[in-house]
């Protein structure tokens, strides 16, 4: 096969819009966040930029997609991505597009999987031991995960196939990562809600998004690059990427919906931050099904996601852990919910296997729950041992001080917005028209008496 301009394109430019994914969930975390700790939930998200893009030209890349023979991982190489100039991307079929546009691809889906399970720990991690645990995570749970779901093996001149993952050779359907990125980060965020404990107050003052529009803004940033996510998994301009966006777009469109429902009927009043939640759950739960579903699955898909994860975020309340930003309730139940619907909505007029309800039977549903479950089960018990062995050296979780007077002044000598010149004084800038004339301490958030 000879390489194609125009494949090549698109996933050049779908990689573009993964990459603005991270920064995305960055706005979309850090306006969840309490004002005195965004900087450091959104600067989680930009150091998994910066250590996952070297890790995998060092040897990421070659552990995800390397044929070593192993089903479970793939070559570990120093030499990385040296020799691919010139080569095309060769997983289960060759491709008329560069291994290194490939490589690109998919660095971006290595990226944002940890930014995801930052959410889970906001308000109360140490920076210096988040990026240790970045490395250790990827190294050990996403890039073989990756080589479980994503690699389909290099296939020779007479058809055959080697090295590919033991999921993608089962069967499993996940088209662009609910396993490898959202169940495998919604369980490492519970591994690590469960280390680190829950923040102060957890429960008996529960802390509000500090800026509904920042969440928002993520959210459409999100939702602007997931599109790439979503239908550049398809490698190339085809008729699959056309059905894989589509499909995104009413999947997410009808879980926003589903949870302003459920928010309307429980509490009386839809809100923004449900509308940006409903759209994040739905795409989540569209991600394995868009290239294997018709277009009213996709809402019916979606539809369910909203509904049942608007439901799921309540759970840390009631069995006590505490995930900050809701990505068990988002990631990892929407991923399960995206996964596992595939066995009853899949269809072979749209390229996928004939689920339950085209008349294929259980087989395809039985395959996809052993994807989802052995990804959430490897995930959950390797990131609880990463996470205790940090925890009892390095310490993971920052002061009771630190917490109360505010991450980002302590870990990173700034804060996010500037107090001092919006008020015209100092950290105890008074506030005018009150008779006792309360101050503002913006290292605990309390009015105090001037």
């Amino acid at each position: 096969m000879d390489l194609n301009s125009g494949d090549t394109a698109w996933v050049l430019a779908s990689t573009a819009l993964v990459l603005l994914m991270t920064p995305g969930l960055a706005f979309f975390y850090g306006g969840m966040t309490q004002a005195k700790s965004a900087l450091n939930m959104m600067m989680m998200s930009f150091a998994a930029i910066g250590i996952v893009s070297v890790l995998w030209v060092l040897y990421g890349f070659s552990l995800a997609f390397g044929n070593s023979g192993s089903a479970f991982y793939g070559s570990f190489s120093l030499s990385g991505l040296g020799s691919a100039m010139g080569e095309l991307t060769n997983n289960g079929g060759i491709y008329g597009i560069p291994l290194l546009a490939f490589a690109g691809f998919q660095l971006m889906f290595a990226i944002i999987t940890p930014a995801l399970i930052s959410g889970a720990i906001a308000d109360r991690t140490k920076f210096l031991t988040w990026g240790i645990f970045v490395v250790l995570w990827v190294t050990i749970v996403y890039f073989p995960v990756a080589h479980w779901v994503f690699d389909f093996g290099d296939k020779d001149a007479d058809g055959n196939v080697t090295g590919a993952g033991w999921l993608a050779n089962l069967g499993v359907e996940d088209f662009a990562g609910g396993t490898a990125v959202h169940i495998n980060a919604g369980a490492a965020g519970l591994a690590l809600a469960i280390v680190l404990g829950r923040r102060i107050g957890f429960k008996k003052h529960p802390t509000r998004p500090h800026s509904l529009p920042l969440v928002l803004l993520g959210a459409g940033l999100l939702w602007f690059g997931w599109f790439g996510f979503n239908a550049g998994s398809a490698l190339g301009a085809t008729q699959t990427a056309a059905m894989a966006l589509l499909n995104t777009q009413v999947a997410t469109a009808a879980a926003m919906g589903g949870w302003l429902l459920v928010e309307k009927i429980r509490d009386g009043h839809p809100t923004s931050l449900g509308a940006a939640s409903g759209a994040v759950a739905g795409l989540v739960a569209i991600t394995p099904a868009c290239a294997f579903v018709a277009p009213w699955a996709a809402v019916v898909i979606g539809a369910i996601a909203g509904i049942v994860c608007s439901m799921a975020v309540g759970l840390k309340y009631k069995l006590n852990y505490d995930d900050s930003l809701d990505v068990v309730g988002v990631h990892l139940v929407g991923g399960l919910i995206g996964c596992l619907l595939i066995g009853f909505f899949g269809t072979k007029s749209v390229g996928g296997v004939d689920g339950l309800f085209y008349g294929g039977g259980w087989e395809l549903l039985g395959k996809q729950a052993i994807g989802a479950f052995s990804v959430l089960a490897y995930s959950l018990v390797v990131t609880l041992i990463l996470g205790f062995l940090l925890e009892k050296t390095i310490g993971f979780r920052v002061s009771r001080d630190t917490e109360l007077e505010g991450i980002d002044l302590v870990e990173h000598a700034e804060s996010a917005y500037d107090y001092e010149g919006a008020l015209g004084g100092g950290f105890g800038a008074t506030i005018a028209g009150s008779p006792a004339r309360k101050t503002v301490d913006v290292t605990t958030d309390q009015e105090v008496n001037a």
